[in-house]
């Protein structure tokens, strides 16, 4: 809060501008909303097959019946289309594979495979330098390939990928035994306990990661530095060691004559 004089009269108090909250990982890639609409047809399909004498049928209709209501109101609330239809062809597949083995429990069949597919990905992301973190977080802030080219934050994507790596190789240590074991209610229970709690978790961990990781002075991840010998030039006022704005070693920007002018000597 700071104070402007009126005209003639007393000084008034004027507010502040808002400082700058940092952007967290959360923000970026968002993943509550997700993962809470994720949870819901498996519970659905617990509930239905418990209510209705675990019947496979009652089961996969109330899944069925719950996930398109949630893919209806991801679309009201502007999610895209693309994502939602994959969302409830999931379900449906899942419910596919349940009726055609008629075991209530390979209704998760897809849920354990994706998450040991995701597992080896991300695993493969980081030894390959493609880290998935660092591919989803330029894709939500448009950079394409660009943060690729800045060492620090390489480095620092790799890093936090080991995390969600290390949440997808968490859900197949609980999955795949209660699969094998045929606990349908303590695989539904899993998944609920697997989902939001551990994307946070693991949003807020891989973000201090990659915090940590960053040297200071590093503009953030929105600013990719570049650095000679990377595959681009660096843009301008990203030079490391300068700060957008400024040139090396100067706090200002050096300010060129008008064209067809000399500079006084």
């Amino acid at each position: 809060m700071t104070a402007a004089p009126g005209p003639g009269g007393p000084s008034h108090p004027v507010p502040s501008p808002p400082q700058d909250r940092p952007e967290s990982l959360a923000d970026l890639l968002g993943g509550r909303r997700g993962a809470v609409d994720a949870t819901a047809p498996p519970v659905a399909f617990a509930l239905g097959w418990l209510a209705t004498g675990r019947s496979l049928v009652g089961g996969v209709a109330a899944a069925v019946l719950v996930g398109t209501a949630v893919a209806a109101w991801r679309l009201r609330r502007g999610d895209r289309p693309r994502s939602v239809l994959i969302g409830l062809l999931a379900v449906c597949v899942a419910a596919l594979i349940a009726l055609r083995t008629g075991r209530a429990t390979d209704f998760f069949l897809v849920q354990v495979l994706s998450n040991v597919a995701s597992a080896l990905a991300w695993v493969v992301s980081i030894v390959i330098r493609w880290p998935l973190l660092g591919v989803l977080v330029g894709v939500a802030l448009r950079q394409r390939g660009r943060w690729r080219r800045d060492p620090a934050l390489l480095r620092a994507y790799g890093r936090g990928s080991w995390v969600w790596a290390a949440t997808y190789a968490v859900r197949v240590a609980v999955f795949v035994p209660l699969y094998l074991g045929g606990q349908v209610v303590a695989l539904v229970v899993a998944r609920v306990a697997l989902t939001w709690p551990l994307v946070a978790s693991a949003l807020a961990v891989s973000w201090l990661v990659i915090r940590r990781s960053l040297p200071a002075g590093h503009p953030g991840l929105r600013h990719p530095v570049t650095v000679p010998g990377s595959g681009a030039a660096p843009e301008p006022g990203t030079e490391p060691g300068t700060n957008p704005g400024t040139e090396p070693g100067l706090g200002t920007k050096r300010e060129r004559p008008p064209r067809g002018e000399r500079p006084l000597r």
